[in-house]
C-alpha cells in the first residue's frame, strides 16, 4: 500500500511539473489550476470535463496541462472525501436534514440533502481552490527559477 501511494505521488508530481512548465505566465497557470479545482470539486455529474474541454478550446489563457493536472488531483477517491466533508459542512451550516434519522432515509429528503451537499462542497471547493492557487503559483515560480538556474549553469559551462 505504501509503495503504491508513493508511486501515485511521484507520478502526480511528474505530471504537475509537466503541466506547470508550459509557456503560460505563472498567474495564468495558477488561475487555471485553481478554477479547475473549484469546478471539479463541485458535484457536477461529470460536466467539469465538458467545461474543461470548452475552456481549453476557446480560451487562450487557459493552461491545458493545468487542467489535466486537475483531473489527476481530483480523482474519484478524493472527490468522495470532498463530498463527505461537504455534506457534513453543509449540515453544520444549514442544520440537519429534517426527516433523516440513523435508521433510514426517504426520497422526500432528497432535495434537502442535495442542498446541503452543494453548499458544503462549494465552501470546501473554494478553500481547495485558494490553496491550489497559492500552491500552484509557488510551484510554477520555483520550477521556472530552477530551469533558469540550470540554463545559466549550462551556459557558464559552455562558455568555459
Amino acid at each position: 500500500m505504501r509503495r503504491r501511494l508513493s508511486t501515485y505521488r511521484d507520478r502526480t508530481r511528474e505530471r504537475l511539473e509537466e503541466a506547470f512548465s508550459e509557456d503560460h505566465p505563472p498567474r495564468d497557470v495558477a488561475a487555471t489550476f485553481s478554477v479547475g479545482l473549484f469546478v471539479a470539486a463541485l458535484p457536477n455529474f461529470g460536466l467539469a470535463l465538458v467545461c474543461f474541454a470548452l475552456a481549453a478550446r476557446y480560451l487562450e489563457r487557459v493552461s491545458n496541462l493545468a487542467l489535466v493536472a486537475v483531473l489527476l488531483v481530483m480523482n474519484p477517491p478524493v472527490k468522495w472525501v470532498i463530498y463527505g466533508v461537504g455534506f457534513w459542512l453543509g449540515s453544520r451550516l444549514l442544520g440537519p436534514v429534517p426527516g433523516v434519522t440513523a435508521g433510514g432515509l426517504s426520497l422526500a429528503v432528497g432535495p434537502a440533502v442535495l442542498v446541503r451537499l452543494f453548499v458544503g462542497t462549494a465552501v470546501v471547493a473554494a478553500g481547495v481552490a485558494i490553496a491550489g492557487h497559492l500552491a500552484a503559483l509557488r510551484f510554477v515560480r520555483e520550477l521556472r527559477r530552477r530551469d533558469i538556474e540550470l540554463a545559466e549553469e549550462v551556459a557558464d559551462a559552455v562558455a568555459e
